[in-house]
Formats: structure tokens, sequence, C-alpha cells
């Protein structure tokens, strides 16, 4: 393992711009998140300003760490990296309902004139509600999976480094838009039923199990450029596969089990209580409409 994390050290380089902009997106939103509590308006609690700085950290550890320097030798590593960015960094993002809070830490001046005018141009709007529909961030998710780990597709990837770049916008963007409908942070108008959600988390499921299946099962390696990469573990480079696909499909699972099992609680717990509700208690008047019939 030692040699391992000589390597990472090794092949990594400080990002400073890729650092420098995640701490200025944290401190933007620290100082609006204060200046909010200071105004007393206790619309976001405290664990959702430590869910965003926390999603902004795991960023910065997929794509600015020590282990984006072992991307390009272990397949492992690479799912690592795909698997914060689209699945975990993003729903931490938005539960932290980012958008205020980095509102009031931009200068309010810069706000009114550029960003306000901005978010209300309509061509701005039309786009935002389009993108934002379940249909299209569930295709856009899938799309985004699976045609970055298309074989020729992922070797351009990791060959070029522009590529590179946009592969990581790519699976960050997609995340944030896949989490947008079941998360529905401010400013959202999406008005969806708990069944529909758990529909589609189900069928999100779909195409990550179907990739993790094909690299666990597959009798060959994928992605041949990890053929001639250095065997830091002392493993193949088809059981590296293995272990990349291994911990997607549990990943994943478990990523998408988690807020569909919180969703489904709050769903009957509603149900339950409307229930309750409906049920007179003893010596209370009749329901208003029920018709008793006449003897």
């Amino acid at each position: 393992m030692s040699a391992l994390v000589q390597a990472a050290l090794q092949n990594w380089s400080p990002p400073i711009p890729f650092t420098l902009s995640i701490v200025v997106a944290a401190l933007l939103y620290t100082l609006g998140w204060y200046r909010l509590r200071l105004a007393s308006v206790q619309v976001i609690p405290r664990w959702r300003a430590v869910s965003f700085l926390f999603g902004l950290l795991l960023i910065w550890v997929a794509l600015g760490s020590p282990l984006s320097g072992l991307d390009e030798q272990l397949l492992t590593v690479h799912m690592i990296q795909h698997l914060l960015l689209m699945t975990v960094a993003p729903p931490l993002i938005l539960l932290g309902a980012p958008l205020m809070p980095l509102l009031h830490g931009l200068p309010q001046r810069f706000v009114q004139i550029v960003v306000g005018p901005v978010f209300r141009w309509p061509p701005i709007r039309k786009i935002g509600a389009f993108v934002s529909k379940p249909a299209v961030c569930w295709l856009a998710a899938a799309a985004a999976l699976i045609g970055w780990h298309i074989p020729s597709v992922f070797t351009l990837a990791l060959r070029s480094e522009t590529w590179h770049v946009a592969e990581h916008a790519c699976f960050l963007g997609t995340g944030v838009l896949f989490w947008w409908p079941v998360i529905r942070p401010w400013p959202s108008g999406i008005r969806a039923t708990p069944w529909f959600m758990l529909l589609y988390l189900f069928l999100a499921t779909l195409p990550c199990d179907i990739l993790s299946g094909f690299l666990a099962f597959s009798d060959r390696v994928a992605y041949p450029i990890y053929l001639s990469a250095p065997r830091w573990l002392h493993i193949s480079a088809l059981a590296d596969q293995e272990c990349a696909a291994a911990l997607m499909w549990t990943c994943v699972t478990i990523a998408y089990l988690l807020p569909a099992a919180i969703l489904t609680i709050q769903f009957l717990s509603v149900q339950n209580y409307r229930e309750t509700r409906a049920i007179p208690s003893p010596g209370s008047p009749p329901l208003q409409g029920l018709r008793v019939p006449e003897p």
C-alpha cells in the first residue's frame, strides 16, 4: 500500500486554480449562509451547510487530491472518481440549498446587475424548465454514464487532458441534474408523487447494473490502456476491472436505495396521518356529507 501512496504522490501535482475555485465557492456559500442567519432567516439549517461544504470537499478529493494521480493506472480509482462526481457529491451539494446562500454571498450590486437579469432572461428560464424535467434529467445521466464508458470514448478521455476535463464536467453536471428532481432544492418547481420518484430511482439503477455486470463478468479487459499500466497492488487488470464493477454496483445501489427508503417512509407517514385525521373520534359529530339511511 505504501508503494501505491508513493505512486499517487509522484503522479500528483496540486491543481492550484481548481483548488482556489473550490475554496472561493465554499467561502461565498459560508458568507451567504452567515448573512441569512444574521437576518434571522432560519431557512437553511446548519446540517445543510455542512452537507454543501462536504460535497465540495468530495469534488476536490475526486479531481484535486493525490487520488487523481492514479486514475490512469487503476480502473478502480477511476470508478471512485466517477462515483464521487455523479452519485455522492451532487446530492450533498443540492441538500445544502446552494442558490440562496451563494446569491447572498456575492456582492448584491453584482447580483442585481448581472445575475438577476440573466436568471430572468426568458431563454434561460425556458432552458432551465426543460433540463429540470425528470425525464430529461434521467436520460442525461444515463447517456453520460453509458457514453463515457464506451471503450473508445473512455480511452480518448484518458489520453487527452481536454476530453478528460470534459468527462469529469459531464459527470458532475449530469449528476446534479439527476438528483435535482429527487431533492428539489429552491427554486425547484417540480411536483412529483413519491411513487413516481421511486420508479425514477429504480430505473436509474438499470444502466449501472448493465455496465457493472458487463465489466464484472467479461473475460477480457474492456479498456486495454490499463494492460500497460503499473500494477501497484499486484492485481491483474482484469481483477482491477472486476473490483471497479463491484464498487459501482454496491455504491449505486446504496445511494439510490437510501432516498427511496426515505421517500417511502415519508409517504406512508403522511398517508397514515391523513387516515388518522379522517377517522372521527368517539362522540364526535358525523363527517360532513355523510348521509345515514332512514329506517
